[in-house]
């Protein structure tokens, strides 16, 4: 199987936060490219938060409309590290002003009518995650699923996109042991090849997932670490 290249994932996500600092069509780019790569993860910890859908899809909106008017990455650090945790410190941030904002107004500071709905929010649920925790875990789905694609792109490149529907399965934890005498036989490979070629993949896949992360760190050596803290934060 043909490899792809680090120069695939073009640049690190750090690149980019700091290309969508820039008032230019490219930094605007960059930031829309951002928002829409980790808008489940944000939205995750919103519907924590708030305990309501609709109002977490509402300040999801409002937080990533707020970026792309210019109102977030001025600050980030990558000295810091993880942009992980920049883009959720900056969610907090955004979150806490909202809030102090909606108790400005209902104090009459100001007659505009805004419904926030975080001040009639429900009990948690203490068997439920907490929103950092589902943060974190749907930020380890998205990381999985970027890579998942990259390795989907990388196969099609190379003439195998049927061989990875077949093995997708296997990639995401979804395979039935008995499966693969038949996947096999479509494959035209015998059942040790096919076991090899999973294998394989499986492997590549691992690659791809480091990489995806490697391109959220700006240390190079904290890659392991988040993996192992990532992959926790799905069990």
């Amino acid at each position: 199987m043909k490899k792809t290249s680090d120069s695939s994932f073009l640049t690190t996500r750090w690149t980019r936060v700091c290309l969508a600092k820039c008032d230019s069509d490219d930094g605007r780019a960059a930031m829309a490219e951002l928002c829409d790569a980790y808008y489940e993860p944000v939205l995750a910890w919103l519907r924590c938060e708030l305990r309501q859908a609709d109002a977490a899809r509402d300040m999801a909106h409002a937080f990533f409309a707020n970026l792309l008017r210019g109102g977030g990455f001025d600050s980030a650090d990558r000295e810091r590290g993880r942009f992980r945790a920049y883009l959720l410190g900056s969610l907090k941030h955004f979150l806490l002003n909202q809030r102090a904002t909606a108790r400005a107004r209902k104090r009459g500071g100001d007659q505009e009518h805004v419904s926030l709905e975080d001040e009639t929010l429900l009990v948690a649920d203490s068997r439920q995650l907490t929103p950092d925790a589902e943060f974190d875990r749907q930020w380890a789905l998205t990381v999985l699923g970027h890579a998942l694609q990259a390795l989907k792109a990388e196969c099609e490149e190379d003439g195998r996109g049927s061989f990875f529907e077949k093995a997708k399965p296997w990639l995401t934890g979804e395979g039935e042991y008995g499966d693969q005498s038949l996947l096999a036989a479509e494959s035209g490979m015998t059942v040790p090849a096919f076991k090899m070629a999973i294998q394989r993949l499986k492997q590549r896949f691992r690659q791809c997932v480091k990489a995806e992360i490697s391109s959220t760190l700006e240390n190079q050596a904290m890659v392991e670490a988040e993996m192992k803290s990532l992959f926790h934060a799905l069990t």
